[in-house]
């Protein structure tokens, strides 16, 4: 892709989201990173119901580390993984009082060092937080990295160097949220909703779903409804002559 339409790429992104942020509901450093850690393998939705729960009794490392894995599953049960999830949440609380005197550390090393904590979640409390111009790469990045031609890549993490290496630095701070709300809304997993997409004359997929294509897929689809309704064992006349008979 060359610069110039990878620059027009976000350009768009920006002007139709100027301000674009995460869907986790949170008030600090330690609800964001808690939420990050939690959405794994479940939805945005799970997560704040959840935390939306967890959070009044207990939101600093010190509190969920007094509630203990047994305390804290009651209260995340709706996300997936939650007993796995509860353990790796107490121990985080434990290692942030103990090493870092209760605040969420700012390098990614000691953030990796934290139990459930991979390089995606690293990457968001890094940018989120600190301001720094990381691209956390999840299932929806990946899919829109690799259909834009943005940074193609077999691997997270390959996708991940390439968007880092390639995006203009006045967009790389935002890039993640753009690109994640835009795999999670536009361009989705089974049906992208390329004719509505903004940077639809941009991308390089080679298998838009045209608008007009569709409308005439619903209409043969419509015809070929109607036109076994009216043959004879047609499923219209079937459910008639069954209604008769009954």
């Amino acid at each position: 892709m060359k610069p110039a339409t990878r620059a027009a790429i976000f350009r768009r992104l920006r002007a139709a989201n100027p301000t674009p942020t995460t869907e986790l509901v949170h008030s600090s450093p330690f609800e964001l990173l808690v939420a990050v850690m939690l959405s794994a393998h479940t939805t945005d939705k799970s997560v704040n119901a959840a935390t939306s729960a967890l959070f009044p009794v207990a939101n600093t490392p010190a509190a969920i580390a007094a509630l203990g894995v047994e305390g804290v599953k009651p209260y995340i049960r709706s996300v997936g993984l939650y007993n796995t999830k509860a353990a790796n949440l107490v121990a985080l609380s434990r290692q942030i009082v103990e090493l870092h005197g209760g605040a969420v550390p700012s390098d990614r090393a000691a953030l990796e060092a934290l139990p459930g904590v991979g390089r995606k979640t690293a990457s968001i409390i890094l940018n989120m937080v600190f301001g720094q111009p990381e691209i956390a790469v999840d299932t929806h990045i990946f899919r829109v990295a690799n259909r834009t031609g943005l940074a193609p890549g077999k691997a997270p993490r390959e996708v991940e160097d390439g968007l880092v290496a390639t995006t203009p630095p006045e967009f790389r701070k935002d890039a993640h949220h753009w690109l994640i709300l835009h795999g999670r809304y536009v361009c989705t997993a089974r049906a992208p909703k390329c004719p509505a997409c903004i940077i639809r004359d941009l991308c390089e997929y080679k298998h838009k779903t045209p608008a007009a294509a569709k409308a005439r897929l619903a209409s043969s689809v419509g015809k070929a409804i109607r036109r076994a309704a009216r043959r004879p064992g047609g499923s219209a006349r079937r459910r008639t002559g069954k209604s008769a008979r009954g």
